[in-house]
């Protein structure tokens, strides 16, 4: 059961891709009447006519018919005349094609056009006449002209009757183009005396119901006697001619005699009136038949005239020729587009049928086969389907990104010597598929961004390309999900889908992470889309943003460690060693030592790169026990960061010598702890002081001014002004000198001269009573606060 439905639809699809069919219909049919149903003869549906888009190919000639998709008929289009379409061929047939597309499909039709008698046999002339003399032999024979008959087969020139019969008969023979050779016989011989002149009527009836005539007059005038009549040399003549021959061209000659003498033996030639007639001409003198006219092969083949011979006293006799008309290759191959497609799908598979041709040759034999080709480095070819007609169908696979048009030159030549050919180009644009993914620009890629930056920098930019066209090379940019650290990476950068920039999203820090990678999808907007993906390396680069980190000695905020030098060290001594990191990396981590203050300069100096605090000079007994060094570290950054550490050491040759000064250290660190507190509290008072005393002096100015209006002429002298002493108590650390401020006016100079005397004696030790120190202990801590990093010294006055 399954093979018989196989081989059902096999023979269904070869007749509807090479089906034919056939009707038959009369001429003169009016326009618009029903050839037939195509649509039911081929098997198809309305609906497959309406969505191939059925359309009627006829070639070159005049259209007859038309398709009615609707309904799926052929109609007549213009009134059909069998004579004017095809003259006298039989049979009489208009072919064509109707063309589907969606899949392209072609079915050839055939419609034969009979006759209908509507054309009577008519002669060229209502007129004839004879001269025959009265010594005609019976049984001399005269050519009549032929009637012409437009329709063919049964309604075609069918017989003559000639009337009065008494003098002569109608002898008819058919010829083998199928006309009828008409001639005159002398049945009783003609006396002049009794008739001189006779006429007669010359009937041409065709076979058609109702039959139809035409007639034509003979009027034969009797000469006297000429009883010879001319004989020609043979009754047919063969002879050919090629087409497209020159005009005046010579066929043959005929030849005829006659026995009489003087001008009754003179023979002259004529051809009778005939269609073929007119093509030829012969010299009535010589008998030479030449061409007159154009003849063309594709038009007639053959052609057969009859020449008539006639002596000067109408005796007569008729030979026939026969012309062949021989073949020259003087038609170049027409080619007909039947179907084309403009556009083709880069992903159409091999054999896509992309053009239909059909090819006409008007010329016979090999110079009407025809061979096609196309131009070369196209991947398209040409095959034959059926005779004359030829389909252009993709030979490989199309990639529209190597070639996106086609230019296609089809050339036909025909076989003939030397070879006519003709060719059309048409242009084939190929479409584009979605088959090219996106390719960036780079296999990887690593960009640098400094730590510190600030969210939203663009890093860098990643590039990918697409090969395809359009909508389906337009390259959008995702950030695959991924994690750093269990963070999600879209937390720290962001890619721009249009451009491809990659932007920060937080700020980075070096110490925290120094590198990370992520994936970057590029996908184009094809259906479905294609993508590609590329990986980012983003650096992050070390910003000095760290200062160095003391480790030793460890800075605590309630006790105070000491280092102890014995009093027998020598120059070189290691005292103790700073250690300090710094978690930059790079020259921002290479960290280098120096001494900022110290107690003793010239006894301590630090190692640049190791931190190591070395004795300088050997130690004596006059070096103080409590020594204090400043060492600042600082890394090579720019601008470089640094950090503090204070270094307490102890001279001394045993613990219970160092252990009261141990207390010391506590207080003094206690004493720094509160000196900022005191600093601001003293720079307030200051600064209301200053006001109050900014206040006092305009109010003395003002009312000096007044008094020296009074005194202006008096010379008495002015006490000066001498401000008291204020003096620091060593507790309060507010101001550690005693200055002397000298103030002297006059009255008629009205300007002020302000004197600044120096310190006091530099050697008066005030004592706090609250104090508890020692002498010893003051003086080391007044030789500490006299350098120059000790608290800035204020004068007020």
């Amino acid at each position: 059961m399954e093979l018989e439905a196989v081989f059902f639809i096999l023979m269904l699809y070869l007749l509807v891709t090479r089906a034919q069919v056939s009707y038959s219909v009369p001429e003169e049919m009016e326009k618009g009447a029903v050839i037939g149903n195509i649509a039911h003869d081929l098997g198809l549906g309305v609906g497959r006519l309406n969505s191939g888009k059925a359309r009627i190919f006829t070639g070159s000639t005049e259209e007859y018919v038309e398709l009615k998709r609707e309904k799926g008929v052929l109609l007549v289009k213009e009134r059909i005349d069998r004579e004017t379409l095809c003259g006298q061929t039989m049979p009489c047939a208009l072919h064509f094609q109707m063309i589907l597309e969606n899949p392209m499909e072609f079915y050839t039709v055939t419609v034969e056009i009979t006759d209908v008698n509507d054309n009577p046999p008519i002669f060229e002339r209502g007129e004839i006449k004879y001269e025959i003399s009265e010594s005609a032999l019976t049984g001399a024979r005269f050519v009549l002209e032929k009637a012409i008959d437009g329709d063919v087969g049964i309604n075609g020139l069918s017989s003559y009757t000639l009337k009065p019969s008494d003098n002569f008969a109608l002898k008819t023979t058919s010829r083998g183009d199928g006309t009828k050779h008409v001639e005159m016989v002398l049945q009783q011989p003609l006396d002049r005396e009794k008739h001189e002149h006779l006429s007669l009527i010359l009937t041409a009836l065709d076979g058609g119901s109702p039959q139809l005539s035409g007639t034509m007059q003979i009027t034969v005038t009797v000469l006297d006697a000429n009883d010879n009549a001319p004989v020609c040399s043979n009754s047919e003549y063969k002879a050919s001619v090629v087409e497209n021959a020159p005009i005046g061209t010579v066929i043959t000659t005929v030849k005829a005699t006659d026995v009489d003498k003087g001008n009754n033996g003179k023979v002259t030639y004529m051809i009778p009136k005939s269609t073929a007639a007119s093509f030829f001409e012969i010299d009535a003198d010589s008998g030479v038949l030449s061409l007159a006219g154009n003849v063309d092969y594709e038009k007639r083949r053959l052609y057969e005239i009859d020449v008539q011979v006639s002596d000067q006293g109408g005796l007569s006799d008729a030979c026939k020729v026969i012309i062949d008309v021989t073949d020259t290759n003087d038609n170049a191959p027409i080619i007909n587009v039947m179907s084309r497609s403009s556009t083709l799908s880069e992903n159409m598979k091999p054999g896509t049928v992309v053009t239909m041709l059909n090819i006409q040759d008007s010329d016979s034999n090999d110079n009407g086969k025809v061979k096609c080709v196309l131009n070369e480095d196209i991947p398209f070819a040409i095959k034959s389907s059926t005779n004359n007609f030829f389909t252009v169908m993709t030979e490989s696979g199309m990639d529209r990104e190597r070639s996106s048009e086609y230019n296609i030159t089809v050339t036909c030549s025909d076989e003939g010597v030397p070879s006519l050919s003709s060719s059309v180009t048409f242009t084939l644009q190929i479409s584009d598929v979605n088959d090219n993914a996106p390719v960036f620009e780079r296999s990887s890629y690593e960009a640098y961004i400094v730590e510190n930056n600030t969210p939203g920098l663009s890093i860098f930019t990643v590039k990918a390309t697409d090969a395809d066209w359009n909508q389906n090379a337009r390259v959008s940019y995702i950030l695959e999900d991924s994690s750093i650290n269990g963070v999600p990476v879209s937390s720290y950068v962001s890619v721009s889908a249009d451009s491809g920039a990659i932007h920060a999203v937080r700020s980075f820090d070096f110490e925290q992470i120094k590198d990370f990678q992520f994936l970057v999808k590029a996908q184009d907007g094809g259906s479905p889309p294609l993508s590609s993906n590329v990986t980012v390396k983003i650096l992050i680069q070390d910003q000095n943003d760290n200062p160095p980190q003391v480790l030793y000695p460890v800075q605590t905020g309630g006790s105070v460690v000491a280092e102890m030098v014995p009093r027998s060290a020598d120059v070189g001594y290691l005292v103790t060693k700073v250690v300090a990191v710094d978690v930059d990396s790079g020259q921002n981590a290479w960290l280098s030592y120096k001494l900022q203050k110290a107690t003793d300069r010239a006894l301590f100096e630090v190692g640049l790169q190791n931190g190591e605090i070395r004795t300088v000079r050997q130690v004596t007994d006059k070096d103080a026990i409590k020594q204090r060094l400043a060492v600042i570290v600082e890394d090579n950054g720019q601008p470089s960061r640094s950090a503090t550490v204070i270094v307490n050491v102890a001279v001394a040759d045993s613990f219970p010598e160092v252990l009261s000064e141990f207390t010391d250290l506590i207080h003094d660190k206690e004493y720094n702890d509160n000196l900022t507190f005191y600093l601001v509290l003293a720079l307030a008072v200051v600064s209301f002081l200053f006001i109050t005393c900014v206040v006092v002096i305009i109010s003395v100015k003002i009312y000096r001014w007044r008094q020296s209006r009074i005194l202006y002429q008096s010379n008495l002298p002015v006490i000066p002004y001498y401000p008291p002493r204020y003096s620091d108590t060593l507790g309060t650390g507010t101001l550690q000198h005693v200055y002397n401020y000298e103030v002297c006016r006059t009255t008629d100079s009205r300007k002020s001269d302000c004197k600044f005397g120096r310190a006091g004696s530099q050697n008066v030790l005030i004592m706090d009573p609250s104090s508890t120190g020692t002498m010893q202990r003051i003086q080391s801590e007044k030789s500490i606060l006299d350098e120059p990093d000790s608290p800035i010294e204020v004068g007020l006055f």
